[in-house]
């Protein structure tokens, strides 16, 4: 079921780079943790910005590939702690799989294909 529109969610994506940015001071993570969650922010930022639907600035990339990506990455959220060797600390480890789970939810809930305009 496909309950989120477009609109509804670009303030998700928004808050999703703040979760990412304030992370690393919020849990107390360094290292690996902290460096791939600040590039996370960055990451999806710049895919929110670039994306064309109601949250994007600059539309080019097709809101449809914004959610393959958004699935892509929800899945490889949760297995980072593991095949980045961080999934001993339960802060940074918690985290990324909420983020992972929180991610894959709402791109369950999104319709991705409702964003498409009519190109001329």
């Amino acid at each position: 079921m496909k309950i989120l529109t477009p609109a509804q969610h670009a303030p998700i994506d928004y808050a999703i780079v703040v979760a990412f940015a304030a992370a690393p001071s919020l849990f107390g993570f360094a290292g690996t943790p902290a460096t791939l969650s600040y590039a996370l922010a960055a990451v999806h930022l710049a895919l929110t910005v670039f994306s064309d639907f109601p949250g994007g600035l600059i539309k080019l990339i097709p809101f449809t590939v914004h959610g393959a990506l958004e699935l892509v990455i929800s899945v490889l959220l949760v297995a980072i702690p593991w095949v980045l060797g961080f999934a001993g600390q339960p802060a940074a480890r918690n985290f990324y799989v909420t983020m992972g789970v929180a991610a894959f939810v709402v791109w369950l809930l999104t319709d991705y294909q409702s964003a498409r305009t009519p190109r001329t």
